[in-house]
């Protein structure tokens, strides 16, 4: 699979100047945890599932996570995990592409007992999400993946690929001032322990605004409700540094996908989506309320995160467009990286816009270019607005 993949060949020509990579579930851990982009979530109830992922990868979906957790009935867990097997095994059947898929659990106990009833469909899995994860409600969690993983049968169908874990923060713990501190270390112990299972962190900002009665509304961003951007800034200051030791910390949830009552302007401006079909394409952004979806992720990657939690098949080709690596960020990593500039030093960037410092910049630089590999380097003269309508073009 790849990013973009959904697009005919000649259209990716026409908008990459380095095209995004193929990758599969048995890709290295440091390329999928940032390839995951839009992760789109699915109630492991729906009747037609196995039909559902297809039908997402078709639009350019490469991860999906279906939910026994948050997103049914608690009276509804032994049907859905029955329809989960059920949907897997025969998805497992058929000659088609399919998704990096991870099941989002409620106990421990469910992972060993869905990978024995998944039987040689478990293949199909890269892992599990684990909710809520705190150093001490996480533990059993990592413990049952890895026992998991080493029955035999197991280890047969995945040919030798691990299953990964993708725990959630969201607890009350975490977010609490007089206990976030001790909990943060305690996660940080927790997942270093375990770092070659952990492809990534998610954050769950729906729980930390429930433990304060909070709703954003889609005016807002997560990054203006500030109980929960404090949050945010201190996951990534002790789990998100760029020092060899951080993780992959993935943005939250947008709830928002239909037209809601405007109390704010739009955050788009006009000017980039030009005329014709792009102004169109603006209205309709703006009228299914994902222009503040849009300016969400732009803050994500400012404050370090990476890829982002959704729950509606719209949100995706924003999250991918906007994950594209622009011509001139490509440009400074590579002026950044040169060899011949690894001493330090510092340099007018080849857009003669800014200034570029050799030391300060090496890990933005590296990180964009981790970046463009997954996600590819538009054109010089491709921008966001024609990413998206190439995405979305598809029907």
């Amino acid at each position: 699979m790849r990013h973009f993949g959904h697009i005919s060949a000649a259209a990716r020509a026409g908008l990459f100047h380095r095209q995004p990579c193929v990758f599969d579930a048995a890709s290295p851990a440091s390329l999928l945890s940032v390839a995951l982009g839009a992760t789109l979530y699915s109630p492991a109830t729906r009747p037609h599932l196995a039909d559902d992922i297809l039908k997402q990868v078709a639009r350019g979906v490469v991860s999906m996570v279906l939910c026994l957790e948050d997103s049914i009935g608690d009276g509804d867990v032994e049907a859905a995990e029955a329809n989960l097997v059920h949907q897997l095994t025969d998805l497992a059947a058929r000659d088609a592409e399919r998704p990096l898929l991870f099941v989002r659990v409620r106990d421990a106990a469910q992972i060993t007992d869905l990978t024995r009833r998944l039987g040689p469909a478990v293949r199909l899995l890269s892992g599990f999400v684990l909710p809520k994860f705190t150093e001490k409600h996480g533990t059993p969690f990592l413990e049952a993946l890895a026992e998991a993983e080493a029955d035999p049968a197991t280890a047969d169908a995945l040919a030798g690929r691990p299953l990964y874990a993708m725990p959630v923060l969201e607890s009350p713990e975490l977010l609490h001032l007089e206990s976030r501190v001790d909990t943060l270390a305690g996660i940080a112990r927790s997942v270093t322990a375990h770092r070659d299972r952990v492809l990534a962190l998610r954050l769950g900002v729906t729980d930390f605004c429930s433990a304060y009665g909070l709703r954003r509304s889609p005016d807002m961003t997560a990054y203006d409700v500030q109980i929960v951007a404090h949050v945010i800034a201190d996951v990534v200051n002790v789990l998100g540094r760029a020092d060899g030791n951080g993780f992959t910390i993935t943005g939250p949830v947008w709830e928002y996908f239909r037209l809601q009552e405007r109390m704010f302007k739009p955050m788009l401006r006009r000017s980039p989506f030009m005329e014709g079909r792009a102004d169109e394409l603006r209205t309709a952004l703006i009228e299914h309320d994902l222009d503040g979806l849009l300016r969400e992720i732009e803050l994500d990657r400012a404050n370090g995160l990476l890829g982002k939690t959704c729950i509606h098949p719209s949100h995706v080709q924003p999250v991918h467009a906007l994950s594209v690596v622009s011509h001139e960020e490509y440009s400074d990593a590579q002026d950044i990286l040169h060899p011949g500039r690894n001493g330090g030093g510092v340099m007018r960037s080849a857009y003669t816009n800014k200034m570029n410092e050799v030391k300060p910049h090496r890990a933005w630089a590296e990180r964009t270019l981790r970046r463009a590999e997954v996600f590819g380097v538009a054109k010089s003269d491709v921008g966001f607005v024609d990413l998206l309508a190439a995405g979305l073009a598809v029907p």
